[in-house]
């Protein structure tokens, strides 16, 4: 069980390849690619990943660089931040890392970002390696040089595009996973279809049996396909000028329900929420006909992920809360809609009303 996708080289940084593996035993070849003899290697991990994975990695990765240094950091969505990123420099710098050595993501999207990010900043950038342990992050988050921390209660709002050096993928970390997080890395799985391929979408629902009993072969196709499907987009916008936006779709509001929540959501549940929200709007607007957003709403329970929130939530507040958000386009909110299943578009008119109106079909504890 092995496949690898190559990224071609673009604006904001070389070709690299995401490579699926079952476990660690091809990452040190892929590194003797990276010609990383004789350099050091930071790994930054969480205190949830770190426990697991760490030990086995290090042994990995000692065959190979000089010197190994891991950082373990706080887990939670609270702890990307600046001063998580103040302590990695900390132990850069102490271990007198220089611009021809590497940093190393362990973990899932937040830990990937952060160590992206300084990557991204530590000496005006070094290389660094993901090696994503969600189904998220493996999926998602780690692939396309976005990276960044949370700034005092602003999601993302600090970053930097830096496109990684390799993309390990050891698909026995989602035996591990737990069931809410592997359902939230399915919210942006199901995205993925909707945006750009409707075959793939209806791929998902058709074995939602197999995927959530994590099948490996099904597993393996669901990833790789997902990985084209944003690679692909990736590539033809590096820094998002244009059509990488569409990768935000569900994110607009679900953004602004993640903060609203403080967080105590996951993001691929907000993503859910967001989603679900965004179809209503394009299904209000005459792109979708009424079966096609049931479905899409209706499909996430068997996922695992959330149709509503509770039915005292300020739909006001989360309003007000998504014009902070950074995907503000000069002053207006930028959505992303729906056309039809497998095809979205950028839309910057959705207004306050349309906006209240998709989260009332959200907040409330039952359906009409």
């Amino acid at each position: 069980m092995s496949s690898s996708i190559r990224i071609a080289e673009t604006s904001s940084g070389p070709a690299y390849k995401i490579v699926i593996e079952n476990d660690f035993s091809q990452l040190e070849k892929e590194l003797a690619e990276l010609e990383v003899k004789g350099r050091k290697g930071c790994i930054v991990t969480d205190r949830n990943v770190g426990p697991v994975y760490a030990k086995e990695l290090e042994a990995v990765l000692g065959k190979v660089f000089s010197k190994i240094v891991t950082v373990e950091i706080e887990a939670g969505e609270e702890y990307k931040n600046l001063e998580t990123v103040k302590e990695v420099y900390r132990r850069l710098i102490e271990n007198h890392f220089d611009r021809n050595d590497f940093l190393i993501a362990l973990g899932g999207g937040v830990v990937g970002d952060l160590t992206g990010f300084c990557a991204a900043t530590y000496l005006r950038k070094i290389r660094f390696i993901q090696i994503p342990t969600t189904l998220l992050a493996q999926t998602d988050s780690s692939i396309g040089g976005k990276t960044g921390v949370d700034f005092e209660e602003f999601k993302n709002m600090v970053g930097a595009f830096h496109q990684p050096s390799l993309v390990y993928m050891n698909m026995s970390t989602l035996s591990t996973l737990d069931g809410r997080q592997f359902a939230s890395g399915m919210a942006e799985i199901l995205k993925h279809g909707l945006i750009k391929d409707k075959d793939y979408y209806s791929w998902l629902i058709n074995n939602f049996n197999e995927i959530t009993d994590r099948n490996p072969e099904y597993l393996e196709k669901m990833i790789k396909r997902s990985c084209e499907i944003k690679a692909a987009v990736v590539e033809k916008d590096p820094t998002e000028k244009g059509e990488r936006a569409l990768l935000n779709f569900g994110h607009t509001l679900g953004h602004a329900i993640e903060k609203y929540m403080d967080f105590k959501l996951l993001h691929g549940e907000c993503v859910a929420l967001g989603t679900i929200a965004a179809s209503w709007i394009s299904y209000r607007r005459g792109f979708l006909d009424t079966e096609e957003f049931y479905e899409i709403r209706d499909m996430f329970l068997p996922f695992g992920l959330p149709l509503t929130l509770d039915g005292d939530a300020d739909i006001d507040k989360i309003i007000e809360i998504s014009k902070s958000d950074k995907k503000m386009d000069a002053g207006h909110v930028k959505f992303i809609l729906l056309k039809k299943p497998g095809k979205a578009y950028i839309d910057t008119t959705v207004t306050d009303e349309e906006m209240r109106d998709a989260l009332k079909q959200i907040v409330l504890s039952d359906f009409d």
